[in-house]
């Protein structure tokens, strides 16, 4: 990478306007670190070239993308902020008179962060100042917890979906103009309206849905063959996900005469725009829906700092909060004490946290009684150890041998349960009570017996567990729920840019500061 050579345009504005920059704060922190904090070197690998130089020096990007991300604001208003503010001037290094650079700027260097080996180097840096500074040393708590964050696109219907994937196949994949013109004809798909119907009928409607689908999976099998390119490829590969997702065959149809219908509910993953084909609906309680990306985040509850995070698309078990989780805690030099909500609390995500050494702080979920106010399983003596399961009224039965999707066991108590003077409070069932045993019940059982009983547990869930919640409330401030980009990577890269300039505004909070070459943290004045 060739070294940026340009002056600056006009006065040097930490120099001369110091007392107008207000101490303490990020600005004044950039202006005056920020050759320390991104150095150029820091950068070399996403300019490659021995030919040409950036057009503008990375590391004033790098401030500039790390204010961007604070302050909640868009490119263009990032480069006004650049152009007509002081501190902004001061924070990145630019002149009194400079107009800073073009919008397009910021995205360019953003898709050179997003795309390179390192693309959260940003997080790492300023994560590893607070490893410098020394003000996580001792402090061996974590929780956890994770927050909707809504796209940056519109949810499209069935409808708009199929005409939108049929256009980018056309669009991309070489010889597809000629194959749709011969086998679709329930559109004109160079029309940019929707289909001329009268959307109030429901029985037009649906025929707009069958005759859409059939569009699409003959354009899918009339494509030429031919070795397709990534665009090319991702085009079909979304056709043929919308052709399906919604869909199911038609009331009367055995599935094979061509016939299809809208799906009755939510197809589970399903994609919401083609526009952003890893966006999805979510669903962080039973009642409330958003469409989008989950953030995982991890933080030290006493000092509020992030120490990992992930941005994931909001449905899969792979993208489920406790296997994020163990991620987010991968990094962990030593074991600490990890603090949840029942998300995290699965089975295998106990397992695998216990024999990594970390202490459990993780809610266990309730258990729902088969009759309300009645026996729940842990009112079962349940051994697994001999398969032994003994009910209230002091029946015996076996276990069963594991198996279903879940590998679990089960103890029916059948004949047992008739004339049981505790039936009434133990099922409703006509067969009898049936205990279902999935694997690490022991585990589980005894997480619930240490949140019910131990009232040290309880003293430290209540205490570490809220902050994180505050921790959620900073991502999400001025604005910042609404995702800018589209994409997992981009909006990822986006999501630790954030986490860094919070912490990194929390740490100059702490007193940060740099002696001799070093980080440090100053003690507090009075």
């Amino acid at each position: 990478m060739g070294e940026w050579v340009g002056e600056m345009v006009g006065l040097d504005v930490w120099e001369t306007c110091r007392d107008l920059i207000p101490a303490g704060s990020v600005f004044a922190f950039l202006a005056e670190h920020r050759g320390e904090l991104f150095p150029a070197e820091m950068f070399v690998d996403m300019y490659p070239s021995a030919n040409g130089r950036p057009s503008m020096p990375p590391q004033i990007l790098a401030a500039a993308i790390a204010l961007q991300a604070l302050h909640g604001l868009s490119d263009f208003e990032t480069v006004q902020e650049l152009r007509c503010d002081l501190r902004w001037k001061a924070a990145c290094g630019l002149g009194l008179n400079d107009m800073a650079f073009d919008p397009s700027l910021l995205a360019y260097f953003r898709r050179r962060l997003a795309r390179s080996a390192r693309p959260n180097r940003i997080f790492e840096t300023v994560r590893e100042v607070v490893k410098a500074t020394g003000v996580l040393k001792g402090k061996h708590r974590r929780a956890l917890d994770s927050t909707v964050l809504d796209d940056a696109v519109a949810t499209q219907d069935t409808v708009t979906q199929i005409i939108a994937a049929v256009r980018a196949v056309i669009r991309e994949v070489p010889g597809a103009d000629t194959a749709a013109a011969a086998q679709c004809t329930a559109h004109d798909y160079t029309d940019p309206g929707k289909p001329k119907i009268a959307w109030n009928d429901e029985q037009s409607r649906a025929e707009l849905v069958d005759a859409l689908v059939t569009d699409a999976l003959r354009l899918l099998g009339h494509l030429p063959e031919q070795q397709l390119g990534e665009k090319a490829a991702t085009a079909v590969g979304i056709l043929a996900l919308v052709a399906g997702q919604d869909v199911e065959p038609a009331e009367d149809s055995d599935g094979r005469d061509g016939r299809w219908r809208i799906t009755r509910g939510t197809a589970p993953g399903r994609m919401v725009s083609t526009i952003d084909p890893e966006a999805r609906h979510i669903h962080k309680t039973r009642s409330h829906q958003q469409d989008g990306f989950k953030a995982h985040l991890a933080i030290e509850p006493e000092t509020g700092l992030y120490t990992a995070l992930a941005l994931r698309p909001g449905s899969g078990p792979e993208h489920h909060e406790a296997a994020v989780g163990l991620e987010l805690l991968a990094d962990e030099d030593t074991p600490v004490d990890a603090f949840g909500d029942t998300a995290y609390s699965t089975g295998d995500a106990r397992q695998a946290l216990d024999r990594a050494g970390h202490r459990l702080f993780l809610k266990p979920a309730p258990l729902r009684p088969a009759v309300p106010g009645g026996f729940t399983l842990d009112d079962f003596a349940i051994d697994t150890t001999t398969a032994i399961v003994t009910c209230p009224a002091g029946h015996a039965v076996g276990l069963s041998d594991p198996g279903g999707q879940h590998h679990q066991r089960k103890a029916s108590f059948g004949n047992l349960c008739t004339g049981c003077p505790l039936r009434e409070q133990c099922t409703k069932a006509k067969a009898g009570r049936i205990l279902t045993i999935r694997p690490h019940h022991d585990l589980q059982a005894a997480a619930r017996h240490q949140a019910a009983t131990d009232p040290d547990w309880q003293a430290d869930y209540r205490r570490w567990r809220p902050p994180v919640e505050r921790a959620v409330a900073w991502l999400v401030h001025h604005g910042n729920r609404r995702l800018r980009y589209r994409g997992t990577l981009k909006n990822d890269t986006w999501l630790h840019t954030r986490a860094a300039a919070l912490n990194l505004r929390r740490l100059i909070n702490l007193g940060l500061t740099r002696i001799d070459g070093a980080w440090h943290l100053a003690p507090a004045t009075t």
